[in-house]
């Protein structure tokens, strides 16, 4: 997987803006900004281009009941593949226009999507630093609660005029406004996901079938969905009635069901209850691999010791008893 980077491009949703374009501050719900973005600003669309933007599964969903096209069309359509928060994990960012390396649902006039614009689009110029301290386990190896901690800053870069503007507000009143708090409920759990894989560091790496099936949940609901209910996913897990009716019918209801099915194969989360017989089948299997490793490693280490009796008699080595 590759992707193409101009001198210009700056992350919004990642962590790789500019730091000069951050000011050093932090900031409250209830810290105030004094900001406002309209098509009267002189600025206005200059931040649509030249940028990188990482889409969460909820922009996805959005964004294609919008547009009224399957996910893998608007995949192929209007993004390109990447990776997020520097791991391993995939996902997709837009496919900016080559004509002027702007994003494809901007026009002169404005945003042609701007009630289900993407996440990243939303927050600017607040940016929140989110952390989370997660990865270890207690004494029965169960996950623990990762702490948080949030606080928020202002992305103040040179071209934009919207700080001129004599509007001000809280960053709360200006998160309600732009929606962000709705989207940060939603994509909430996934950014979990990444945080946690980001903790574990480049020592551990997914494997390609994680890595499939990390991508086909967070950016194609519909197969995923038919991983559910026509695979042996039904065999394996118990599912309430409850929620199986959610899932079936409801793709947002389905969306989350995701970030929890990711939680527990990827990080062994708690979440979702295994049939009794599968957990026995399992536990079997592992005894089983277990056992074959051991006669593997034994019968290696009496291998190395015939090596080692030959090469010693080679070269007339006596040994000493």
């Amino acid at each position: 997987m590759t992707e193409k980077k101009s001198a210009k491009e700056k992350t919004i949703f990642g962590k790789e803006k500019n730091p000069s374009s951050i000011e050093p501050k932090k900031l409250s719900l209830d810290s105030y900004l004094k900001f406002r973005c309209h098509p009267g600003v002189k600025c206005f669309t200059a931040c649509c281009g030249g940028i990188k933007i990482v889409l969460t599964p909820y922009d996805i969903l959005k964004l294609t009941q919008r547009l009224e096209i399957p996910a893998h069309e608007f995949l192929q359509k209007y993004t390109q593949p990447t990776y997020l928060e520097k791991t391993d994990m995939p996902g997709v960012m837009i496919k900016l226009r080559e004509d002027d390396n702007k994003c494809p649902f901007v026009t002169p006039d404005g945003c042609t999507v701007y009630s289900d614009r993407p996440t990243a689009c939303r927050y600017y110029p607040v940016g929140m630093a989110d952390f989370h301290e997660g990865g270890s386990r207690d004494s029965d190896g169960n996950e623990n609660t990762s702490a948080e901690e949030k606080f928020f800053f202002i992305v103040r870069e040179d071209h934009c005029k919207g700080f001129e503007e004599d509007k001000e507000w809280t960053i709360r009143e200006w998160r309600a406004d732009q929606g962000v708090d709705v989207r940060d409920e939603m994509n909430k759990e996934w950014l979990r996901l990444v945080m946690r894989r980001k903790s574990f560091g480049i020592q551990a790496s997914l494997s390609e079938q994680a890595k499939r099936m990390f991508f086909m949940a967070s950016t194609d609901l519909a197969t995923f969905r038919k991983f559910i209910f026509e695979s042996t996913f039904l065999e394996i897990y118990e599912l309430d009635e409850e929620t199986l009716k959610k899932i079936k019918e409801d793709d947002v209801e389905l969306m989350l069901f995701s970030f929890k099915y990711l939680a527990a194969t990827l990080f062994g989360a708690k979440g979702l209850k295994m049939r009794p017989e599968k957990v026995k089948e399992k536990v079997e299997q592992m005894k089983k691999r277990q056992d074959e490793a051991v006669i593997q490693s034994v019968k290696e280490y009496e291998e190395l010791k015939t090596e080692i009796k030959k090469a010693k008699a080679d070269t007339g080595v006596v040994e000493k008893k």
